[in-house]
């Protein structure tokens, strides 16, 4: 019994050392906070383009302003389910970036995924969104998107789903909200 009590200790020990520290960053919005980790290893470029926008200070008084539903989706052939948000009068400090596909990343658009959004390929640049439930077709070769590049998934919230389907729940026509949510800051989580 002694030498299981050892072993446990060693593996948790060794789980405790091996476990990667992804960056964070808090989203402080008007509804309330989210804590989302951001996964450099496997998303580089897209990562360091968040992470510009967010030391630049971009994202203060900025918004969630998008919102797609399975209400305000119904006529689309392929539903999806997300909150969209950064400035919506684009204007972008930084140049758009290459797309790292989710084939390249192995990050899938599950529950909480935050991904990048564009128009084409290669067009990413400030506006992001996070998912709520699975979203398979915003992956490489899903369907949302003609290309079949899908998006670039570089992230998962870990803490405030609620609040991430808080804003989903809010008034929207035609998936832009009503009032939109004041995203007062996001900021690294140190």
């Amino acid at each position: 019994m002694k030498k299981i009590i050892t072993l446990i200790i060693v593996l948790v020990a060794f789980s405790n050392c091996t476990k990667k520290d992804y960056p964070t960053c808090e989203i402080k919005t008007s509804e309330g906070n989210i804590i989302i980790e951001l996964y450099d290893d496997k998303a580089p470029i897209t990562v360091a383009n968040f992470l510009r926008y967010v030391d630049s200070s971009y994202y203060e008084k900025s918004e969630f302003f998008r919102v797609c539903t399975p209400e305000n989706e119904s006529d689309r052939d392929i539903k999806i389910e997300v909150i969209q948000g950064g400035k919506r009068r684009e204007y972008n400090v930084f140049e758009p970036i290459e797309i790292e596909t989710t084939e390249q990343t192995g990050i899938k658009h599950l529950d909480g995924t935050v991904s990048m959004a564009r128009d084409k390929p290669n067009s990413a640049t400030q506006s992001f969104f996070i998912c709520i439930n699975d979203q398979p077709e915003l992956d490489y070769n899903g369907k949302r998107n003609p290309d079949g590049q899908g998006f670039a998934a570089f992230g998962k919230v870990i803490q405030g789903m609620d609040v991430v389907k808080k804003i989903q729940a809010q008034k929207n026509k035609n998936q832009f909200l009503i009032k939109p949510v004041l995203i007062e800051s996001i900021k690294r989580v140190e």
